[in-house]
Order: structure tokens, then sequence, then C-alpha cells
């Protein structure tokens, strides 16, 4: 009941916050209509950008539909209203007799003129009289509202609009309990409103919260009865959740598949500045960048290891922040991971993840968001093949300052045996699992040459064979030794440096005639790489476990990321 409650007090301050019984909703039309009921103008309210997105309107809310036909209150879409759809169904027109239905027993006793029309409109409308040019075949499927011709206020944005619909809420409210959120005592919601804008759910809204199955009845209590939440409680934590997920909020950012949301309980100039850094920590977005530059110079500060205090003091202490990760589950949601605590103590925690993936040479483009390292995970490089699950077990780790998952090890080393791509990104990942859960003092920021770890030995031994062969070839090579042999070398290098050693003897034999300077210069970096392994009877072993895995991979990329250093003086960054 901690996140109900924080998203309780979350909704206390959100600005412009919507009357209880009232929510945010996408309407693509409205119809405007003349006293008589008849229509005198459909206006398209939808953006005029390409998507033709609907508009955000505040609405009497929605309500809760799983299986059966339950009309909006002077809203809803065109199979409601107006009994036509894109498809149309055996349920279409059982949908537009239950809206006129009950708007005609709803507004039985109303003397307001808008209501009225309605009414009357309600009373004539046959789905037949859908037809251009009032009607845009777009107009299928939208969500509608009415307006009074004349007027500009929608229907149920009038008084009398507004008065019977909280009469209706009165008159179906439940017997007051205790509620587990606020503990004050009132109505208990049986459903939960809807949840939308996690990534991957059902456009219609999904569940946080819902007992709809007769397996959750307990002592002959069901649905919201078993854990009774008020409808005041439920509202608030539903629209602060909603307002949080909506598609242009500041307050949410994707990592993988899980839709993260976050604010801070504070006063609101410290609220917002809280939320801005933690966006810029994990996500910085192109449209902040102007935001992003006034906190420019002390949001370097802290990735480069500044404490809070000195930086920012005002939020090292008592800002409590919230982060909460979503994931889809059918018509349910599931919580990846929630955290709750003293800013300050986020911060520092997001400063050890930089130090577990500070690396040299860093990635061509500084500072990387968190999806950069997701995206490196997947298939093809595409965000929606980012393996489910990994994203939120890290970033609860990186909130925690727990162990990674090993699942990040070992995804990691299996896309580099795919496509043999040794980047910063992925050398940077098989660093940091190596310092938080390994606790690896042999997993160096940079080249070092004085490592004797047989993993990290072998990773740069394998680069100098790569390198021998590219000096003597150059680029006529159809597959390099890393496309045919770095799986093996990596896992079973017994099998597979012989043969390497082999093939760089004719290849220094073809370098010395070309270019006998760097054939000495490499013959002696491979001399003082194999000084440096155990002179048993084999310094080659059979096998690498997962970590030495990981070393391999990171001095692969050291070694390698140093010849272009060496060979590239013109240019001060280095090549990746």
């Amino acid at each position: 009941m901690s996140l109900l409650s924080a998203l309780t007090r979350a909704y206390d301050r959100l600005p412009d916050r919507p009357e209880q019984g009232f929510s945010s909703e996408k309407i693509g039309f409205c119809a405007v209509l003349n006293a008589d009921g008849s229509v005198a103008e459909v206006i398209d309210l939808r953006d005029t950008d390409k998507k033709r997105s609907p508009k955000m309107l505040l609405v009497p809310q929605a309500v809760k539909r799983t299986a059966g036909i339950a009309p909006n209150f002077l809203w809803d879409k065109s199979a409601y209203v107006l009994g036509v759809t894109a498809a149309e169904g055996k349920r279409t027109a059982e949908e537009h007799a239950k809206f006129c239905e009950k708007h005609l027993e709803w507004l039985s006793e109303t003397t307001d003129a808008g209501l009225l029309a309605l009414r009357l409109f309600l009373e004539r409308w046959e789905p037949i009289s859908f037809a251009p040019p009032l009607w845009d075949e777009e107009t299928r499927d939208q969500n509608i509202v009415f307006r009074l011709s004349g007027e500009f206020e929608f229907l149920h944005d009038r008084p009398a609009a507004r008065a019977l619909w909280r009469q209706l809420g009165a008159a179906s409210a439940s017997d007051p309990q205790i509620c587990l959120v606020t503990g004050s005592p009132g109505p208990v919601a049986r459903l939960h409103p809807s949840i939308k804008g996690v990534w991957g759910a059902q456009s219609s809204g999904a569940s946080l919260i819902s007992f709809n199955l007769d397996a959750f009845t307990s002592y002959g209590h069901d649905q919201g009865d078993n854990a009774p939440v008020s409808e005041a409680a439920a509202f608030a934590y539903t629209t602060a959740l909603n307002r949080f997920l909506e598609k242009d909020s500041n307050n949410r950012i994707q990592i993988g598949d899980t839709s993260t949301v976050f604010w801070a309980d504070a006063e609101p100039d410290t609220a917002e500045q809280a939320e801005g850094y933690f966006s810029a920590f994990f996500a910085p977005r192109a449209e902040d960048s102007v935001e992003t530059a006034k906190i420019g110079d002390k949001l370097e500060a802290i990735r480069s290891g500044a404490r809070l205090t000195d930086v920012q003091p005002e939020l090292s202490q008592g800002v409590r922040f919230h982060v909460l990760g979503l994931a889809p589950n059918a018509a349910r949601l599931s919580v990846r991971f929630y955290w709750t605590g003293d800013f300050g103590v986020l911060t520092e925690n997001y400063q050890r993840y930089l130090s577990d993936t500070a690396l040299q040479p860093p990635p061509r483009n500084g500072w990387p968001p968190l999806w950069y390292y997701l995206v490196e995970l997947a298939v093809q490089r595409k965000r929606e093949n980012v393996p489910p699950l990994i994203a939120g077990e890290w970033m609860r780790a990186i909130l925690t300052g727990a162990a990674y998952p090993l699942t990040l090890l070992s995804t990691t080393l299996m896309r580099i045996r795919s496509d043999g791509e040794v980047n910063a990104l992925r050398a940077a990942l098989l660093k940091s699992v190596l310092i938080r859960n390994f606790k690896s003092k042999e997993a160096p920021v940079a080249l070092d040459p004085a490592n004797t770890n047989k993993g990290y030995m072998l990773g740069r031994l394998f680069a100098v064979y790569e390198e021998v062969q590219r000096a003597a070839l150059g680029g006529n090579v159809n597959a390099t030794i890393k496309d045919k042999f770095y799986g093996a070398a990596s896992a079973t290098p017994q099998k597979v440096y012989r043969t390497l050693d082999a093939g760089s003897q004719n290849h220094f034999s073809k370098l010395r005639k070309a270019s006998p300077g760097r054939a000495v210069n490499l013959e002696k970096l491979l001399t003082s790489i194999t000084d440096l392994m155990d002179p048993g009877d084999d310094p080659i072993p059979a096998s690498l476990n997962s970590a030495e895995q990981a070393l391999f991979g990171l001095g692969y990329y050291h070694q390698r990321s140093d010849f272009f250093r060496k060979h590239d003086d013109k240019t001060p960054e280095v090549t990746e």
C-alpha cells in the first residue's frame, strides 16, 4: 500500500488536477447539436499532425468494461454513440441501444437546454443517417463528445451535467469502509480505474489492482472488498499514474519493455529539479536539451563523482523520490520494480553505476542513455527485441546498489559471440558486471599491460593476432580471424590458439617484407603478452568460465582500441 499512498499524495500536488469522477481521455470528434436534437455540424478535434492524434479532454470518468456492455456518461466511441463502427459487429446494435437506454433514463428529468438537445438527438437518431458530408468516415471508432450550437463548452462541462454526474456517482456508492490507503472511511472502489500509456499494454488500459475471478473471493468478499480502497483513493492514485504515463510527460522514461515513471515528494520547484536530474541521468532526450543545458555544469560535476551536497545541496537531504517500473501482463500490469528513498542516496547509486561502466576509450557520444546499452543486447539492435525482464532487473539493481542480474553478462557474451562485435558499450557492460558481481580487481578501466588474468591476456593476444592479419593482408579478407574464431577463442581457447599462432607466422612472413618496422613492433607486443602467461605444460587453458570470457572481451577491446590510437595520431578521438 506504500506505492498507492505515494501516488495518492502525488495526486494532491498535480497542477490542474481533475475533480474526482473525471479523467483525461482521447477524444476525436464533437457533434454540435441544435436545440431540436438535429446535428448542426461535426468538428474534428484531432491534432493536425501526420498521425492525427485525438485530443486529450477531461470527461466523466470512463467505466470499467470487461465482457459486459456499459456506456460512458455524455461521451463514448462511435459504436455506442452512433451505432456505427469500421468493422460492424454483432454487439454494435446492442451497445448503441444500451447507450440510448441509459441516457434517456439519466436525462429523463433534466431541464438543461444542452442535455435536452442530447435526449432529442438520441430519440431520433438512426445509424443509417451516418453519411457524408456531415459525417466523415474517419469518425468511425473515435470517441465523440457533444456541444450545443451557439455555445463553446461541451455538454459534459455544463453545470447541470456535472451536478447530474455527481448525483449518479453518489447513488451507486457502496457502504463506507475504512480505506487501507488513507485510513479514512468511504465508499469502496469495487473495480479500480484503468491505467493507460504503459508500453505494450492494451490500448484500452490495464489494471494495477483487480479482483475479478471467483478464486479471489474470500469470506464473502468479492472484487474490491477483498482489500478496501476507497473510491477517492482509487481515483487519486490512478489519475496521478495516468498523468505520469502520458505521451509527453516529463515524469516517464522507457527502459526496455519497462515503462518507468518517477516523481518527488517535495515543493514544486524542488521536485521539478530532482525529476529533471533523474531524467538526465538515465534518458536524456533531444527535446530536453534546453532544460539539460540549465543544469549542464552541475550534471557534469555529478557524473564526475562530485557529492550532491556540494553540487545541489537542497536536493541532498529530505527529498523523497519514487521510481516505478511497469510492464504489461495480459489485462493487468506487472510491477517490475518500485524504489523509494532519499534522492541523495539515488544519486550515489547512479554515480556507482557510472563508475562500474567507466571505460577507456569511452563511447563516442559521451554519457550514453541506459537504453543505448540495452539495444546492444537486442537482436539486430532493435529496441523491441531487448530481452524481457532484463531491463527492469538491471534498473532495480542500479537504483538499489544491489548486484546486477547475471543475465546481463550471459546476454552480452551471447550477442558478442553471435555477431563478433566488441564495442565500447558492450565492453562497459562486461566490466560493470565483473566489478559489481564478481568484485573483480582485474577488470581495468583502460589497457593494463601488466594484467596477468588469463582471460584478459588471451583477449589481448587475440587482438594482436587480428592486427597482424590486418597489417599483412589489409582489407582484402573475406572473413577475419575474429569472424571465424572469436567465439571459440573466448570459450575454449585451447582448440584454436595453436591454429591462430600458426596462421600468424604466415602473416608475419608477408608483413616483414612490406613493413619490417611494423612486424618487429607486433612481434615484441606478442612476446610481452606470452611472457606473462603461466610457463606450465600448456599456458592456454582448455576453457574459460563466464567471468574470464568477460575479461577476454575487455582485454580484446582495450588492445584493439590501442592499435587505433597508436596509428591515428591526427585524430584526437579513438575509433571504436
